[in-house]
């Protein structure tokens, strides 16, 4: 799984894990921030947290045009400094009037631009070095290993926002709404963390790091590939196709931070005992995470002192997992926040499992296409949101009562099992493990040499256009029954699946 890798991949992923750690350490409390710090109604809060999130992914079209022209490096370089000014901002606490919420809102400007200076040209990078023939093969494999690095960071980031807020309230005696500043301020941190890294191993993708035209010209890349215009102008119209349906994608998905956050903090159980308390320890996840890894290792391992190494690890997981069982003492207290820790889980645990999965079909020429993949991922978002529509059959509409400060406040109305959103995010995950990686690969593979910068920035605007349709969950939320809003966004994963296998020959006659 990790050999035959360029080195410069594992330099850019762990630069990238340090700024998505803290930017889902920041997005894990936003959406309660917004209503618990200003007052906002649902839909008010989703507007602007939907708002937030398609600028994150708009903004690198306009960085891989500047990348096109002035380079990679240079951009991901200023996207870090423009996102630690927003983080900055975001860390001071100003009250929730509106000379606070106008700078909470400048705030969010400065981090979507900096972050469409940053990710989407970093991924250029990452799809530079496989332009090289020595790891052209390893190009869907090495995106996979790049998205799981990025959940490593999202795994730690929930339990990291929870904590840290506990600590300002009960150690440094803040209120609730001021401690919400001290998650912001993690973001900070782990942007410098992720900077130092950059510069740390900056000669292992060196080369990578001008515009298309002078990267190719390193001395470990491909001659950059000539397209006749009609080449160009069809994969540029396949490429939109992709772009059309990964929209309602992540309309759905990015639901986690909002409706589906709603769902926790409103319908689900608030505490959690015996092996469904352990889920709720970061840690535990991590110690399955080394038993997955260890295991597959095991039996791929070449020599008895590698398989040895790999057993040990297994058994020492295991022990931890037992006397961490035994030693719990009554419920687990349950937050809202803590559920978005299991998407992340998922992609890490669930890549190798994957990677195997479709190395095997490679090996006997029936790995699906990158095209393919995506529509399989849709059919499955489709059916996460099903289950949680078959559940939510019968639940009471979501509630809201006056505050202390006579805001509206949400209100918990049922003690549904922690188990259904665990479950929703498990199959949510399959269907991102289908889509995502491929997708960027997808483009990184397909894009005209020249526009590779300005494409991965389309991939970023369908996302952008998918998380501002992210607002109809908060729109949606206590105006219809619970279970049609979820059967609102199963129903465009369906749309999207059925227009994405319409498409197919035209798509996969471009990916070979």
């Amino acid at each position: 799984m990790f050999e035959g890798q360029p080195k410069g991949l594992y330099a850019l992923a762990l630069a990238n894990t340090g700024e998505r750690f803290g930017y889902y350490t920041m997005l894990a409390v936003f959406a309660l921030f917004l209503r618990a710090n200003y007052g906002l109604s649902a839909a008010t809060a989703g507007t602007i947290y939907s708002s937030f999130l398609m600028l994150v992914y708009f903004f690198p079209l306009f960085g891989g045009m500047l990348a096109d022209k002035f380079g990679f490096g240079k951009m991901v370089t200023t996207g870090i400094m423009i996102m630690f000014g927003g983080y900055l901002l975001l860390s001071i606490p100003l009250g929730g009037d509106t000379v606070a919420l106008v700078v909470m809102l400048a705030a969010l400007l400065l981090i979507g631009f900096g972050t469409g200076l940053f990710k989407g040209n970093l991924q250029v990078m990452v799809g530079n070095l496989y332009d090289n023939p020595k790891y052209a093969a390893r190009r869907d494999s090495g995106f996979s290993l790049f998205y799981m690095a990025i959940n490593i960071g999202a795994l730690f980031a929930p339990t990291m926002a929870v904590r840290i807020m506990e600590y300002a309230q009960a150690e440094l005696g803040y209120s609730v709404n001021d401690s919400y500043h001290f998650a912001f301020a993690v973001a900070c941190a782990s942007l410098i963390l992720s900077i130092a890294i950059y510069y740390a191993f900056r000669s292992t993708f060196k080369h990578t790091e001008g515009n298309g035209k002078s990267a190719a010209k390193g001395s470990d890349t491909a001659t950059v590939e000539e397209l006749s215009p009609a080449e160009t102008k069809q994969r540029i119209t396949a490429l939109c196709l992709v772009y059309a349906v990964v929209i309602f994608f992540w309309m759905a998905f990015h639901q986690n931070g909002l409706s589906l956050t709603y769902f926790a903090d409103e319908f689900t159980a608030r505490s959690a005992e015996g092996v469904q308390g352990m889920a709720f320890d970061v840690w535990n996840l991590v110690f399955i995470i080394f038993i997955v890894y260890a295991g597959f290792s095991l039996f791929q391992s070449k020599t008895e002192k590698a398989k040895g190494i790999s057993a040990a690890v297994i058994i020492v997981a295991v022990g931890l997992l037992v006397y961490k069982y035994y030693q719990m003492i009554g419920a687990v207290e349950v937050s809202a926040p803590i559920f978005q820790q299991f998407n992340p889980f998922y992609v890490v645990a669930l890549t190798p499992v994957s990677m195997a999965i479709f190395g095997a079909l490679a090996a006997n020429g029936k790995e699906p296409s990158a095209p393919r993949k995506i529509a399989y991922g849709m059919i499955i978002a489709a059916a996460a949101f099903a289950m949680l529509l078959f559940f939510s059959i019968g639940l009471p509409m979501p509630q809201t009562e006056p505050g202390p400060d006579g805001n509206p406040v949400a209100v918990h109305v049922a003690d549904v099992t922690p188990n259904l959103l665990i479950g929703v995010y498990l199959i949510l995950t399959f269907g991102e493990l289908l889509l995502s990686p491929m997708g960027i690969s997808f483009v990184s593979k397909v894009a005209p040499p020249k526009y590779k910068g300005m494409m991965m920035g389309g991939w970023f605007v369908a996302t952008a256009i998918g998380n501002q349709l992210v607002l109809f969950g908060g729109v949606l939320w206590g105006t219809i029954p619970l279970w049609v809003c979820w059967a609102v966004f199963m129903s465009v994963c369906l749309i999207a699946a059925v227009f994405m296998f319409a498409m197919m020959k035209r798509l996969e006659a471009v990916a070979k």
